[in-house]
């Protein structure tokens, strides 16, 4: 879906939270893992202090309309839940490409950002620059630094 007034893209996403308390850092790594696995958009975790001054956590998953029952059942199947909350909210988004652009350590892949037709973001990415790194033994913000040079080179050049 395309937003006319601004060129941002957007589309509808659902927020599914909960606040936990009694349930081990251990087992809230896991289940976050267990819903990017199922398709969340994306999942964070918030200390939050609860009722009877427990220190807690505020689970977090932002999905796509079509996956919040499947998300859902994971939160009360992994933790100790016993109710969540669930919002609908527009998202504004920029529209997306990716370009493999050459360093001195290899090819890396570079997502780019746009606003209609005007280039706002260049971000190299993590996975593909970890890999380049790993296999010329050489530090990642190095590969980092040379994906975005080299997008730059190719005039990919964005605002600000």
């Amino acid at each position: 879906m395309q937003s006319e007034d601004a060129g941002y893209e957007t589309d509808k996403v659902v927020e599914i939270e909960t606040n936990i308390d009694d349930l081990s850092s251990e087992l809230v790594g896991h289940v976050t893992g267990l819903l990017l696995e199922a398709g969340a958009l994306d999942v964070w975790v918030t200390p939050v202090q609860m009722k009877k001054q427990r220190p807690g956590v505020l689970l977090s998953v932002l999905a796509e309309p079509s996956a919040a029952k499947r998300l859902a059942e994971i939160i009360f199947t992994h933790t100790s839940a016993f109710g969540l909350r669930m919002a609908e909210k527009t998202r504004w988004k920029l529209r997306r490409d990716f370009l493999e652009v050459q360093t001195p350590f290899g090819p890396v892949s570079v997502k780019r950002g746009f606003r209609g037709d005007t280039l706002l973001q260049i971000a190299p990415e993590f996975e593909s620059c970890k890999a380049v790194a790993l296999q010329n033994g050489c530090p990642l913000q190095r590969v980092y630094d040379a994906a975005r040079a080299g997008a730059m080179a190719l005039g990919a050049s964005p605002l600000g």
